[in-house]
């Protein structure tokens, strides 16, 4: 009987470049560290001499650890958080060695999602880096018997510039570690003109590895014994196994065997969606032994879903009146009056992630608890899912974060995940599970299918005097809440109800759309069609009136102003950002 062996994607381009040389199975895999008395799970900085938070360590021979606790997926964030640590901490970069963090809540949030790293992290991360600095300036000082104050650093170095005198972090790592972490409000923050990485620019921490074939992605996470794994889902959302050839997948060489995943209990959230998996020995085998399952399914109430009439559904409601979720003026008024009326309707369909890498995970349940490593936006949320989904606690869950061959949001649902620890449980190995293409397309956490419908009364020289417009979508909030129908106050937010034109007359709308499938977000989410229809119609009014778009669009956003969004009837929990608007302008969020 022939055998299949595992060939890397890497040792197989090497084969082809080595004259005719052949790689084989050459693994890959993150970095592991050794147990630590207080941790489940410690970094490098965490082992360092001094470690006075979790985003940084010096050890005695210089080296600094900097954690990355988001996921890289091609945005730089390993590079970008740890390069405002090293410059707070006036850290030699060519001295810097970055940590990818586990999922772990003390890091706070770890979702790499909604475009807010840096955001978010900012003042954290320069925090960390300043408090190391500082007490590193706090050792030095007590050797040389002098005041803090009159020490500074330079370049993993710290000085007394009266005598001259410098001693190097790796000298000075020990002593430090002694001292108390000082509170935040004892640290100084390094003013502007004394950054030294910040705003300069910097090559990727991890541009070597990538173009050289080392970086670790989700396929090439390996661990010894493991199996792959296959998965048919229903091919309409919500359905479910009536039957299926659990021996005809036997006949192909590597496969072991097939095991059914129970179906989600809605509402769906990040649960595995259930189907037949086939273990086998490698993906061909696992994918060929699929085709031989002939599954029948019950396909539930979302058969009869058909896009085109869904689309007309949207078109129908659209042009009704709908929620009002904003409102200045007398919009019905200033359409009686007559005079030219515009209207237009816009649609925008499904859009699908397709990142390169399509879903990948792989997992290990032992002894109660899993390991998972998998190309994740959120490993807190793959140890939620995981934790829920074995029935095990979230604290014995580990997931380690890879390399993302792209996310754009459909990584931050761990459902794929999720699969690879349910089945390891069953099968009792390590299993990995691999999503074809074609999966990845049909099975996608959607951006939602949007029909807009919008209005406009114009005054004689083509400017709006009243504004109407309307959206209806399947919110992404049907994922958690299966009677959901209407836009969530944020997702209307994204460049619908903080439209920023200086109309008299304006009336925003929002109707009701069920989900057929799962919705999710995608990068800049509901703007995708909200910032589509109302840009396309300002153009087509710009074009009926003769003027240039640009000015035109100028004009309706109108003199410089600060924007209270009087009449807004639903908001987030946190409130719009001040607009303060000129010749540049953002959206709020």
């Amino acid at each position: 009987m022939s055998s299949i062996t595992n060939v890397s994607r890497r040792g197989f381009l090497i084969g082809l470049a080595g004259a005719g040389a052949f790689v084989l199975g050459v693994r890959y895999l993150p970095r592991m560290v050794t147990q630590h008395d207080s941790l489940a799970y410690p970094t490098e900085a965490d082992l360092a001499t001094l470690h006075p938070n979790a985003f940084v360590g010096v050890n005695t021979d210089g080296t600094v650890f900097i954690v990355a606790h988001r996921s890289e997926m091609g945005t730089v964030i390993r590079t970008t958080l740890p390069l405002v640590v090293a410059d707070e901490l006036d850290a030699d970069w060519k001295r810097v060695k970055i940590d990818q963090a586990i999922g772990d809540k003390r890091y706070g949030d770890q979702n790499t999602d909604g475009s807010h790293s840096v955001r978010s992290f900012y003042d954290v991360m320069r925090q960390a880096g300043a408090t190391a600095r500082l007490m590193l300036i706090q050792a030095a000082a007590a050797r040389w018997q002098v005041s803090p104050s009159e020490c500074r650093t330079d370049l993993h170095t710290v000085v007394h510039d009266a005598t001259g005198r410098r001693l190097g972090y790796g000298d000075l790592a020990g002593a430090a570690s002694k001292l108390p972490v000082p509170n935040r409000e004892e640290v100084p923050i390094k003013p502007k003109t004394n950054w030294r990485y910040i705003g300069k620019g910097m090559d990727s921490y991890d541009l070597p590895d990538i173009c050289t074939g080392r970086a670790v992605y989700g396929m090439d996470a390996h661990v010894e014994g493991m199996v792959f794994a296959s998965v048919e889902h229903p091919p309409v959302f919500g359905g479910k196994v009536k039957s299926y050839d659990a021996q005809a997948p036997l006949q192909i060489t590597g496969v072991h065997q097939t095991i059914p995943i129970d179906p989600f209990q809605p509402p769906c959230a990040f649960q595995p969606l259930g189907g037949v998996a086939v273990i086998a020995d490698n993906t061909w085998a696992a994918f060929q032994g699929r085709k031989k399952l002939n599954v029948v399914w019950d396909n539930g109430s979302n058969e009869s879903y058909d896009s085109d009439e869904y689309k007309k559904q949207l078109y129908a409601t659209a042009r009704q009146p709908c929620k009002v979720v904003r409102a200045l003026g007398d919009v019905d008024s200033a359409f009686a009056k007559g005079g030219p009326i515009f209207e237009a309707e816009y649609y925008v369909p499904l859009l699908a992630h397709a990142s390169m890498e399509p879903m990948v995970a792989l997992a290990e349940f032992k002894d109660g608890k899993v390991t998972a490593w998998a190309p994740t936006q959120n490993p807190q949320a793959a140890q939620d899912i995981i934790s829920k989904e074995l029935g095990i606690p979230k604290e014995n869950v580990i997931c380690h974060i890879t390399f993302l061959g792209g996310g754009f949001g459909r990584k931050s649902k761990p459902d794929y995940v999720a699969e690879a620890a349910v089945l390891s449980k069953k099968v009792g190995r390590p299993v990995k599970v691999v999503w074809t293409r074609e999966d990845d397309i049909k099975f996608d956490y959607y951006n939602a299918v949007a029909g807009m419908y919008m209005k406009a009364s114009l005054d004689s020289k083509g400017t709006p005097i009243a504004w109407l417009q309307r959206c209806v979508f399947p919110p992404i909030t049907s994922i958690y809440d299966v009677n959901a129908v209407y836009g969530d106050p944020g997702h209307l937010q994204q460049g619908w109800t903080d439209i920023p034109y200086n109309v008299p007359n304006l009336r925003i709308e929002n109707g009701p759309a069920k989900a057929h499938v799962r919705i999710g977000w995608l990068r800049s989410v509901a703007n995708i069609y909200h910032g589509f229809a109302i840009q396309t119609f300002t153009d087509e009014l710009a074009h009926r009136s003769g003027r240039d778009p640009v000015e035109y669009l100028l004009e309706l956003i109108g003199p410089d102003r600060t924007i209270d969004f009087k009449g807004l009837t639903t908001r987030t929990t946190e409130p719009l950002r001040t607009h303060i608007l000129g010749r540049q302008f953002g959206c709020a969020g």
